[in-house]
């Protein structure tokens, strides 16, 4: 089913706040798939997925060459599963790689420090799934 990014239910809010991995899906300039496994958070304020990464990733660098491409993450919990989909950029803007850093901590764990930081944000406008 498709749900409304501006009006989610508690129910979906408290799925995309567990601690779940996912799969994110950019395009690569070929057309084909790169799909890897993330850690991402939910900002329910601003519609925004956050994956937080490195400079030299395949997923920065795909995002480089694109930016403003379609991205989607998926979490899969059981028969549960959501995908976020939007306009994706990936950023070295030291604010916003603080904040994707700080909200990927509170969900999952004090990631390593890195130089290379960055992080991709997805503006997500259509949300498929059922929590």
């Amino acid at each position: 089913m498709t749900l409304n990014p501006a009006n989610l239910s508690e129910e979906v809010q408290s799925f995309l706040h567990e601690r779940h991995l996912a799969s994110l899906t950019l395009l690569r300039p070929d057309g084909s798939p790169h799909v890897t496994a993330v850690g991402f958070t939910w900002d329910n304020d601003t519609k925004l997925v956050r994956v937080i990464t490195w400079a030299g990733s395949m997923k920065s660098r795909i995002l480089t060459q694109a930016p403003g491409s379609r991205a989607v993450v998926c979490q899969i919990d059981g028969g549960r599963w959501l995908s976020l989909e939007g306009k994706a950029v990936v950023t070295d803007d030291a604010n916003r790689c603080r904040e994707g850093t700080e909200r990927y901590a509170e969900r999952y764990r004090v990631p390593q420090e890195r130089p290379d930081r960055t992080v991709i944000e997805i503006a997500v406008d259509r949300i498929l799934g059922y929590a």
